[in-house]
Order: C-alpha cells, then structure tokens, then sequence
C-alpha cells in the first residue's frame, strides 16, 4: 500500500468493534502509527485520559458504536435515549476538546468521525440511534468551519449497510429477508466492504484530503444519496 499515512500517530477509539479493526489493519498499512483503544468512552474522564496518555496525536478517528436499539419511538424510555447519547454522542466533544488544542497550536491535524447514514433517512424503529447519529454530525459540521481557518480538518462518514460485525453479523447477512431489504434499498446491491470504507478514511485522514471542511460523506451504496 501507499505511505500516504507515513509516521502520523493515529488514535483509533472503540478500536475492537464497529469500523475498529479494519480501520487499524488499513491505517497500519498506509504507514500510520495506530494508537488503537478499545475502551467505551462513557465515563467523561476516559476521553482526555486516553489523548493524554496517547502523547503526539496527529488523526483522531472517532470510532463511537452501541448495537442500534430498534423501539417504537412511543415506547422509547428515558435510560436508553441517554444510553445512546452516553456512548455515542458525549464523547465527541470530550474527545475534540481533548486533542484540539495541539492540532491548533501545531496548526495541523485531522478529526473524523466513523457516523451513521440513519441520521441522513428516517428509519422506522430508530428514532433514537438516527437522533444519536444526527447529533454527531451537527457537531461536526459546526467544529469542522471553526478549526479550519486553523489548518486542522474535521469531517465525517456517515456509513450504513458497511460489513462489520456490529450492525452487519454474518446472522444478519445470511437471513433471507435482510438480502430481499439489500436489494430493495441499496442501489449498489451488496454492502459495501469493510475494506472499501476504511480505504476512504485513510483518504480523508492524509494530507491528500486538506481541502475538506465539516463534510459529510455518505458511504452507503446510494441508500442515502447527499
């Protein structure tokens, strides 16, 4: 593979689950120091915790995932809309205040977010995992236009039917009726590989991709077109 990551020191969150390890083996061979964490970053001390212990940090990849509840909106209760605001949308913050002061003082760095496409369609049954995800990218949006004028660059994918073994398990791809659903919903008609994704992370983490700001990238094989 390239060097396009060459010596950059690389913190990977949740690095065991979700886009984790494939993320991990793509930056590793792109050149890239990886500083994988596999914590759930609930607590609000573990963010800064974990950027202070990582040292030099050039990328942040916010790597945040809870298996996607599917309730009827009417029968959602109070402790799993804060579950999903806990793990997926409070550590955000707490990881960009953490790592932003050096990016800015050096006046150089990447932040991207590893998000859901459910925050970009309505889905049935997800009103708290899509407001969750919708969350995540307003705060994106709005960090990526503010630390720009400073050479450091936030952005997010917003991903849906990418393999991996969090929303996608091998029961999930082989039942009948998820394969009809793939078919009906995703122009591309497969999902995408898990290795395609994290290709494109690696993309938007090099200095190739200095030019993007508070952007949205949908990598959902056309099911949510933006």
């Amino acid at each position: 593979m390239s060097g396009m990551l060459a010596g950059k020191r690389v913190v990977i969150t949740q690095a065991d689950t979700f886009m984790g390890p494939t993320l991990c083996a793509v930056f590793a061979a792109h050149g890239a120091v990886v500083i994988a964490d596999d914590r759930v970053l609930a607590d609000p001390a573990l963010p800064a915790q974990l950027i202070a212990a990582a040292g030099h940090v050039d990328v942040l990849v916010a790597n945040l995932a809870i298996p996607a509840p599917s309730t009827p909106a009417v029968q959602v209760q109070e402790d799993e809309w804060r579950m999903a605001f806990a793990h997926m949308v409070d550590p955000l913050p707490r990881l960009c205040r953490a790592v932003l002061p050096q990016m800015l003082a050096r006046q150089s760095g990447k932040i991207l977010l590893m998000g859901s496409a459910s925050a970009l369609r309505g889905m049935r049954n997800a009103s708290t995992y899509s407001a969750a995800r919708g969350a995540q990218l307003a705060y994106i949006q709005a960090l990526g236009v503010e630390v720009a004028p400073q050479q450091v660059q936030v952005n997010a994918i917003a991903q849906n039917f990418v393999d991996n073994p969090t929303y996608f398990p091998e029961s999930v791809q082989q039942n009948p009726r998820f394969q009809e659903r793939l078919k009906r919903e995703v122009p591309l008609g497969r999902l995408v590989a898990p290795q395609e994704d994290a290709e494109f992370a690696a993309y938007l983490c090099s200095p190739a991709a200095n030019c993007f700001v508070g952007q949205i990238f949908p990598v959902c094989g056309g099911w949510a077109p933006r």
